[in-house]
Formats: structure tokens, sequence, C-alpha cells
């Protein structure tokens, strides 16, 4: 029986992606991931780990040792974070404005901690005061906090969030997949004990692998839980009753991985370490600044683009990331109507969005490699189109007029 043509072969049709991610990776990025494998301890893969270290560390903008790869996607990351740091019963602080909020909750419950909970509208983002009333009520051992929510398209401000959790001993981890090289973030100067990240979105690579961050604090809380595992402990490592809560995600021991002793723990996902590398070393070429404000000029060009079309945009407008907007659906336009026009006629695909914004707002994304001139403007010339076959566009020409005003005060 001869196998169906269509199964021969994967060959995924032509998209730009410009929602909320994952996006198109960068061609560099896909062709440092076709190379060869080497086997996990050749002198060319470890040496391949340690210049990752270091690459990543300049994203981040850390002098941390224990900068590596989560091998997974960036919930993996969360999740080793969040399961090394937290034993069963700690308390665990979670400020929540948006859909990935409840994911760092939901995550802190299933380690076992005693989770509190603050929360605010989505469309708005917390003030420093809010936090710390918070921290002072709850007194939690770790203070995790979503740094770019896609879902709502807005960024907490994390300045002065640090010193908070230094004066009340408190230990302070965000995840930045949503907003990493395409806002400005500092993890040292802003205090930050654990960071994790993902690679689909502004850092240009595809899904699949998790830098990560912590500091000595956040390494010392993490060793002082440390169990090797039976079939690789030597005579004088300890074996503890109360483990971290997952082998896999065990970051004692993926230190041990990545550091000196190279202690086995599990494979290294070789050809995401490759592609990890690249998205990095891409940044660091371009300098992680001018990254930065390539997010912001784009982000820009499409937020005056859709606005020009008369669409308004949800959420608090200073609180906003540079890298995605959401856009209210004007009245008598079905959404998903207009998404699936716009990938069908045009391969351009843009987003939804979750809980009470779901078939409220598209979510547009710029970001990445996508983070272009000629993305921007063909994004915005085919939803022009889109919405006038639904009675709804604005002045013929007004988005990519918009945009290219953008583009010209910043003399792109």
């Amino acid at each position: 029986m001869s196998t169906p043509p269509d199964l021969l072969q994967i060959n995924p049709p032509p998209r730009l992606l410009m929602g909320p991610g994952p996006i198109n990776a960068d061609p560099r990025v896909l062709r440092a991931m076709s190379a060869q494998l080497v086997g996990q301890y050749d002198p060319a893969m470890t040496a391949y780990m340690t210049e990752t270290m270091g690459l990543y560390r300049q994203v981040f903008r850390t002098a941390n040792e224990q900068t590596l790869l989560i091998d997974g996607t960036s919930r993996a990351g969360i999740e080793a974070a969040i399961l090394s740091l937290v034993a069963p019963g700690d308390r665990v602080l979670v400020p929540v404005f948006g859909r990935f909020g409840h994911l760092l909750r939901e995550i802190a419950e299933r380690a076992g901690a005693e989770v509190h909970v603050i929360e605010r509208e989505w469309g708005t983002v917390f003030t420093e005061r809010e936090i710390e009333e918070a921290i002072v009520r709850v007194k939690p051992a770790l203070l995790a906090v979503v740094h770019g929510d896609t879902s709502t398209t807005l960024a907490q401000p994390l300045e002065g969030l640090g010193e908070l959790c230094a004066k009340h001993g408190v230990l302070f981890y965000t995840d930045v997949t949503a907003s990493l090289a395409g806002n400005a973030f500092h993890a040292d100067e802003l205090g930050l004990d654990a960071v994790t990240a993902g690679l689909q979105k502004c850092l240009g690579g595809p899904s699949g692998s998790a830098p990560a961050t912590f500091s000595a604090k956040a390494v010392e809380r993490i060793e002082s839980r440390k169990s090797i595992e039976a079939g690789i402990a030597g005579s004088s490592d300890e074996i503890r009753e109360s483990r971290i809560r997952s082998n896999y995600f065990d970051l004692a021991m993926i230190f041990d991985y990545w550091g000196e002793k190279r202690l086995n723990h599990h494979t290294e996902a070789t050809t995401m370490l490759y592609g990890a590398r690249e998205c990095a070393r891409i940044i660091v070429e371009e300098g992680l600044d001018a990254t930065i404000e390539r997010h912001r000029m784009h982000g820009a060009a499409m937020l005056a683009g859709v606005q020009g079309l008369g669409l308004s945009v949800f959420g608090d407008p200073a609180a906003k990331m540079n890298n995605v907007v959401a856009v209210q659906i004007p009245d008598g336009v079905t959404g998903d109507a207009v998404r699936g026009e716009m990938l069908e006629d045009f391969g351009i695909e843009i987003g939804t969005s979750f809980g009470p914004l779901h078939g409220k707002v598209w979510r547009i994304g710029t970001m990445g490699y996508n983070a272009r001139k000629d993305a921007v403007l063909t994004t915005l010339a085919a939803l022009e189109q889109v919405l006038r076959r639904n009675g709804a566009a604005g002045a013929p020409g007004a988005a990519v007029e918009a945009a290219y005003g953008v583009y010209e005060g910043a003399g792109a």
C-alpha cells in the first residue's frame, strides 16, 4: 500500500505571522538549526553551550553565572523556575493582569505553594504601591510577575520591585517571554532573581527553548534543595527525601549539567541550542538597544496604521508593549471572519485573545524577524482591504499612509 502523497513531506503554506507569536523565524536561525548533530559532550557542543550562556547574559543584561537554556517551550522555563524555587507550603504572590498571570498562579499551586493573588482589570497594570501593600500583607517567599502579557498587550512596570523584594526578603521572578529584546529590560538593574523567556517572539526563533537566568540568591535557594538522582550520584552526594518536584525541571541538576561538572542530566536538545544561540548572536550583532528600537519603531508604525483606519486600541497606552497591539473589533464586524479572510486571501495571520477579551480584540504583533517595514505595510494594506469588504474601512490608503508618517519621522 503506497503512502498518500500529502504524507510524504511537510510543506507548510506560506504565511506571514503577524499575531502575538509565534512569528516567522529568522532564516539565519533556521539555517543554524539545519546543522548536523554532535555528541552532548563533544568539545564543540560544550563550547556552543558556554557561548550560548555568554550571549544570553548580554540579552538579559546580567552577570549571572547561571544563565542557560531550559529544554522546552517558554512554559518549561516557567515551570523549572517555580518548581525549583518553591517548596510545598511556601507563600507565593502573583499579581494578575491578564491570562499569563493566571498561568503563574496555577504552576505555583501545582508546586504545592500557598498562592496569594491580587488582580487588576485587564487593560491596566499595577502600581508599585499596590504590590508593596500585598507583599507586606502576604509575606511571600516569592513574587512572580509576568512582564509583558500578550493577552492584554501590556507590560507591568518592574522598576522599584526589586528594591521592595530585597527590603522584605522576597525572591523576585518574572516571565519575559513576550517582552525580551523588544522592550527595555535589564535583569540586574531591576534586582531580579529569576527570569525566563522563549524564542518565538522578539528573539526571532521557533518555540522550543527557554532562555533563563538566575541570581546568586536564587541559586542558593535552589542548591539548598539539591538532590542528585541515584543512578548518577557519587558517594558524597545527598539524596533528599524532600526534592524538587520534577526531575526534568530540577534546576539544581541542570546547573551541574551546564557547569564545569557536566553532570549528566537529560540529553541537550542540540538543534534547539543551535537555534537559541543564533537568536542571541543576531541580537548581539545588531546591538540590543538597536533591536529594542527596531521593535519600538515598527510597533509605532503598526499602531499609527490601525488608528489611521479609525480603529480603537485596547488598554492603557502608557503600559503598551512595543511589539504587539490589541485592536478593538468594530461593531458589526465578525472578528474571526476577518482573521479568516486575512489568512486565506493574503496568507497573513493576526491573533484573537482570551477570556474577557475573546472576540473583542485582534492582537497584531511586530516582533522578531517580522519587525520590519515591508511586513507592517503589507499587513496594514491587507487589513484595510478585508475591512472594506466587511463594510468597516476608513479612508482608502489611510493605514499605510499613517505608518509611512512614522517611518519618515524616524528617517526609515
